[in-house]
């Protein structure tokens, strides 16, 4: 007797904790700490089809994981309240701790144009549809774009490649005037007819078709108006290109902008641009093929084209000014030109208004083809 009450006497201390245990399953022991990526969401008492709506939360809020149940997930915020959302709604550390290196990371990259969001769009860690993203940038918030990045378009393929064209044989053999007036084939003679135990010549193989390449679409890494970074989806975003300078594109694609100076015409000061342009198709291996200076004709008040020359290269682009002794402080701009094996370099320009010409770096020869200055015309 005494034996049994000893067993049981240990068994309390056991069945205690189990029992304190279940009760505090979900309770407020914090399991991990999320972030809501979504604009916002429905916290529930419990998880049922028909619920009690018990509290909000916001994008990117702070919230304490305290349960998981199925695709819900028990969480409480920073102001106490607590309810179940739903999981797709909710990243996890890693996912801001990545936003956070990203923005420490380009603290003091230089910005290479001023652009608006067309629409809500996410900031992602990376480039590309699928990849994870917190923050949700709002239509029309002004955004500084830093670097171009690209990315494949899940489930999406660049359209083949033209076929040869036909030749002109073939053209004609397959009108329909020539098919009507195509004679009936002429009887095979017997002498060139194969005996039936000979074996059928086979047919010529044909080349299989190429695999279709994945397409690719353009994204931008940007910093937003709370000074966080990320990358957005390029076509959700429209640089902010001053009209009288974007309507000389010509079909290009503006992909950077940088006012070089300002010049007095009479009571207003104007700036002078250097664009740098692409062709209008995204997944390009540069980030541009062309630059363009603008300078202001004072007297006769409009934007020419001060110089223009073509090259492949990739950005950032810097701008600064710079000391040249009797020409004064003139504006300087540098590229990094991009050569068929990936190959960077970099080439300082200057301007004073309204010629632009190269800077040599010490030792550096001259190139034979140098560019030549865009003639004058009118805009």
């Amino acid at each position: 007797m005494k034996h049994i009450l000893h067993q049981f006497l240990l068994c309390i201390p056991v069945f205690s904790l189990l029992c304190l245990s279940a009760c505090n399953h979900g309770s407020g022991r914090t399991l991990e700490v999320a972030y809501v990526s979504g604009v916002q969401a429905i916290l529930r008492d419990h998880v049922a089809a028909v619920y009690e709506k018990a509290g909000v939360v916001k994008n990117g809020e702070r919230v304490e994981v305290l349960d998981h149940d199925r695709r819900f997930v028990k969480v409480r915020t920073s102001t106490g309240v607590t309810g179940w959302v739903e999981q797709r709604y909710l990243v996890g550390q890693d996912v801001f701790d990545q936003i956070q290196k990203l923005t420490a990371d380009n603290l003091n990259d230089a910005v290479q144009a001023q652009g608006t969001t067309r629409n809500d769009t996410n900031l992602h860690v990376e480039p590309g549809r699928d990849t994870e993203h917190l923050y949700q940038i709002l239509s029309g918030e002004k955004l500084s774009l830093l670097k171009r990045g690209t990315a494949e378009k899940a489930g999406a393929t660049a359209p083949p490649p033209r076929s040869a064209s036909r030749s002109d044989g073939d053209k004609k053999g397959n009108s329909p005037q020539n098919k009507k007036r195509a004679e009936p084939p002429k009887p095979v003679p017997a002498a060139d007819v194969p005996e039936p135990h000979a074996p059928a010549t086979a047919a010529p193989a044909t080349a299989a078709p190429a695999a279709p390449a994945p397409l690719k679409e353009d994204w931008w890494l940007v910093r937003d108006s709370h000074n966080r970074v990320g990358w957005v989806l390029a076509r959700m975003v429209d640089l902010d290109v001053p009209l009288d300078v974007a309507q000389y594109a010509e079909g290009q694609r503006i992909v950077a902008f940088f006012a070089l100076n300002e010049v007095p015409d009479g009571d207003k000061k104007v700036a002078q641009y250097l664009t740098v342009l692409t062709e209008p198709k995204d997944g390009l291996p540069f980030d541009f093929n062309q630059i363009r200076v603008f300078t202001w004709n004072v007297r006769k008040h409009r934007y020419e084209t001060a110089y223009r020359e073509r090259m492949e290269g990739v950005l950032p682009v810097t701008v600064s000014q710079e000391n040249f002794d009797k020409e004064g402080v003139l504006p300087v701009f540098i590229l990094r030109a991009q050569d068929d094996q990936g190959n960077v370099t970099e080439r300082k320009y200057k301007l004073n208004t309204p010629i632009v010409r190269r800077v040599l770096a010490p030792g550096e020869a001259p190139q034979r083809s140098s560019p030549k200055r865009a003639p004058r015309r009118k805009r």
